[in-house]
C-alpha cells in the first residue's frame, strides 16, 4: 500500500522557485508511475508532470515544460517537483499520485491521492 504525503508548498513571488516533495510510506515506491497534478479554485484538476516506474522517462504539460522538473529518490521513497520561474498562473493545490499506466495524463487513472500542498505565486 502506498500513502503519499505532499509538502513544500508556500507563498513565493513571480520568478521564484519552490521544490515540492511527495513522501511515500509504502515499500513499493518503484512499482508505480508517479504524477503531479494541480487544481486551482473553480478549475478542473490538471496534469503537471509524471515519471515512469524506472525513473528513466518523464512527461510534462506544455505549460510547465522547461520550468519544472520531476524526479524521485528511491532510497527515500520520495518524489520531487522542482519548480522554477514560477508564474501567478501556477497558483494551485498540488497533488502527487500513483498510476499503473504509462504514459497517461488522465487523473482518473491515478490513485492514492492525499490532501495536496498549496502553492501561491504573487505577481
Amino acid at each position: 500500500q502506498v500513502h503519499p504525503v505532499e509538502s513544500g508548498g508556500g507563498l513565493v513571488q513571480a520568478g521564484g522557485s519552490l521544490r515540492l516533495s511527495c513522501a511515500s510510506s509504502g515499500r513499493t515506491f518503484g512499482n508505480y508511475a508517479w504524477g503531479w497534478f494541480r487544481q486551482a479554485p473553480g478549475k478542473e484538476r490538471e496534469f503537471v508532470a509524471a515519471i515512469n516506474w524506472n525513473g528513466d522517462n518523464t512527461d510534462y504539460a506544455d505549460s510547465v515544460k522547461g520550468r519544472f522538473t520531476i524526479s524521485r529518490d528511491i532510497s527515500k521513497n520520495t518524489l520531487y517537483l522542482q519548480m522554477n520561474s514560477l508564474k501567478p498562473e501556477d497558483t494551485a493545490i498540488y497533488y502527487c499520485a500513483t498510476s499503473r499506466v504509462w504514459p497517461t495524463r488522465n487523473y482518473q487513472l491515478y490513485y492514492n491521492w492525499d490532501q495536496g500542498t498549496q502553492v501561491t505565486v504573487s505577481s
